[in-house]
């Protein structure tokens, strides 16, 4: 026995979609680059493998013992940077992916993002494919990580003979083409700012809005924002952010100043954020226990 329609359904229905089919495809406003969430502020410590370079470089610390260093001391995510997998800038096996992952998982501790050193501000366009294909091998890395986003550059420096805007210009279907590859892979891309060609929040929030993808970001790297006052610019950037990078210092010109982490709470807790705060300490010193001295400081403000 059929089971009758209701004609009012049917006609609420049939308005509702004539009105769907009405409405232009171009009338959709571009992605303002601007993170949807959940309002309020959840945060949880990450700790970047950057902090480890010089004994990662020297083979006498390893990835796995990072998430063993992150379980202990109850930090609850690693940026797995990819330089420190053997053989980069070639992806890795999937047994070497697969083993991590697996050690990471038993261990309660997310792989929260890999990375690669790409340069965009090539002026030879087939160059820039290498670079292309470079962040592409590097997102499947990610993807089979789990790790849901990879952190990528614009380029070291200026172009000489060109401008900045010309430099851009290149650069945007480049980023708009890796955006893609990672959206169908389900890895977010995302443009960690770094005293490098672009230094200022704006530049980034500008390329953002060019890339005009959901699945493209910013990395807030607190360090590398040395034009102008570093809050101004941290809570500019913090709208488009996707992860951080806390730094012990902040830098006005030449002069590094301790990163004040009530501040940068307060930025926090007024704009809104989730996800996860990932240290990276730098200099001389045992890396082990600047990391652990910057957690203690984001935990007491934080309340973890």
């Amino acid at each position: 026995m059929q089971t009758p329609i209701d004609r009012r359904y049917l006609l609420a229905g049939s308005l509702g979609l004539a009105a769907h089919q009405l409405v232009p495809a171009a009338a959709a406003a571009p992605y303002s680059g601007v993170v949807t969430r959940t309002s309020g502020t959840r945060v949880k410590l990450g700790l970047n493998a950057y902090s480890f370079d010089k004994p990662l470089r020297e083979n006498r610390v390893t990835l796995e013992q990072l998430v063993d260093f992150c379980a202990k001391n109850s930090i609850d995510a690693l940026d797995a940077t990819g330089y420190y997998f053997a053989g980069y800038p070639k992806a890795p096996s999937d047994e070497t992916i697969y083993r991590l992952k697996r050690k990471a998982y038993v261990n309660g501790v997310a792989i929260s993002f890999t990375a690669v050193k790409n340069d965009f501000t090539l002026p030879d366009r087939a160059a820039r494919r290498k670079e292309v294909q470079h962040v592409k091998d590097w997102i499947v890395v990610a993807s089979k990580l789990g790790a849901p986003m990879i952190r990528v550059f614009t380029g070291p420096d200026q172009v000489p003979g060109y401008r900045y805007e010309q430099v851009v210009e290149w650069m945007i279907p480049d980023f708009q083409e890796c955006a893609a590859f990672g959206r169908d892979h389900g890895v977010v891309v995302a443009l960690q700012n770094h005293e490098d060609f672009v230094r200022t929040a704006d530049q980034v929030i500008g390329i953002i809005k060019a890339v005009g993808s959901e699945w493209f970001g910013s990395i807030l790297d607190v360090g590398s924002l040395r034009r102008y006052d570093v809050y101004e610019e941290i809570q500019k950037l913090l709208p488009y952010a996707v992860s951080w990078l806390i730094k012990e210092n902040v830098w006005y010109g030449e002069r590094a100043v301790p990163t004040d982490l009530h501040r940068v709470k307060e930025i926090i807790v007024k704009g809104g954020y989730r996800g996860y705060l990932p240290m990276l300490t730098l200099g001389e010193g045992d890396p082990a226990q600047k990391v652990l001295k910057l957690a203690a400081g984001l935990r007491k403000e934080f309340g973890l």
